[in-house]
């Protein structure tokens, strides 16, 4: 096991990562960002359905994270205001430009990483297409986009992928040689459960000796996660890979101001519950520590495809109480 620099496996895709990414490179070079890829919507989604590659979005977030190019970085940040390529981020055309241009979607990964300058790796959870299918008692919803945006009415409600694809190798090798695997905040349904529904992700979490802990949402998603306490994340997750496998959840206990949830959250959200009684119900270690971000997220106003909350992880506080963890 690494002393001075851990090597992590963090868990995600979307927004989470890239605000959690931005900090931990800054503690550790050793850092694999293994992302979700099923998205179908906003600008990747028109990529995907008109150039058949698969979905850029997460791993372009993944890789402005851990770049320390800034030029480059805003580059592939950039967003089409107007025209045809409204709301379009150029570098999601970049990423899907270079896969056509090789045949591959690692080898576009490896390009742009080499181009942005990154520190640590992305990669996929797999590489095989597939679609994301949401099963709500007796109804079923398909697509991530469409999960996205609906009501959820049952906590036995799980996630699968048409047809169930097998774990990319690098991202099996970056979970099994693990020291730290941080499941990341993010949509739940959408974008973090679906990494487990991957077949050989759990079967790589049972081969390594890393210890395992949930980054929680500062926030719930109205119609999704409405009421939530943290204790209700941990199950979700450990419905995938199994009781007592995550090892410490990492959450706010600081309450969100109520004119911070007024100005900068989405219509219906509220802070995730953190009473002490629940706690009982799991066996990971629950770090409670002051996680929100005084510094407010502005929306990109050329991204208008999909409303993104604005209140944060304060990315150096978590970045410290997870080393925190480790070196116990």
């Amino acid at each position: 096991m690494s002393i001075h620099s851990p090597e992590v496996a963090l868990i995600g895709g979307g927004t989470g990562s890239f605000t959690l990414l931005s900090e931990l490179k800054n503690f550790t070079p050793n850092i694999t960002a293994i992302v979700n890829m099923c998205d179908d919507g906003g600008s990747t989604g028109i990529l995907r359905d008109e150039l058949g590659v698969l979905p850029p979005g997460d791993a372009r977030q993944c890789l402005v994270a851990l770049s320390d190019n800034p030029n480059v970085r805003d580059l592939f940040s950039f967003r089409f205001g107007e025209g045809r390529f409204e709301g379009q981020s150029l570098g999601n055309i970049i990423l899907s430009g270079l896969e056509i241009q090789h045949g591959s979607f690692t080898k576009a990964i490896d390009v742009a990483s080499e181009i942005l300058h990154i520190t640590g790796k992305v990669t996929p959870a797999t590489l095989s297409k597939h679609t994301l299918v949401l099963q709500d008692g007796d109804e079923i919803i398909r697509g991530e986009s469409n999960i996205a945006d609906s009501k959820i009415s049952s906590l036995d409600a799980v996630v699968r992928l048409e047809p169930c694809p097998i774990i990319n190798p690098q991202a099996a090798e970056a979970i099994e040689s693990a020291d730290l695997v941080i499941i990341a905040p993010g949509n739940l349904y959408a974008s973090l459960l679906p990494i487990f529904a991957v077949n050989g992700i759990t079967e790589a979490l049972d081969e390594t000796d890393a210890k395992i802990v949930n980054v929680t949402n500062l926030v719930t998603k109205p119609g999704q996660t409405d009421n939530w306490h943290v204790v209700d994340y941990v199950k979700a997750f450990e419905k995938y890979i199994g009781e007592g496998r995550i090892d410490a959840v990492l959450y706010n206990d600081e309450p969100i101001r109520p004119e911070l949830l007024r100005k900068y959250a989405a219509e219906g959200e509220y802070s995730v519950s953190t009473e002490k009684e629940r706690f009982r119900e799991i066996d990971a270690r629950a770090i409670g520590a002051r996680l929100v971000s005084e510094a407010i997220s502005a929306q990109d106003p050329n991204d208008k495809k999909i409303k993104r909350t604005l209140i944060r992880h304060d990315a150096k506080q978590v970045g410290r109480q997870l080393m925190r963890i480790f070196y116990e």
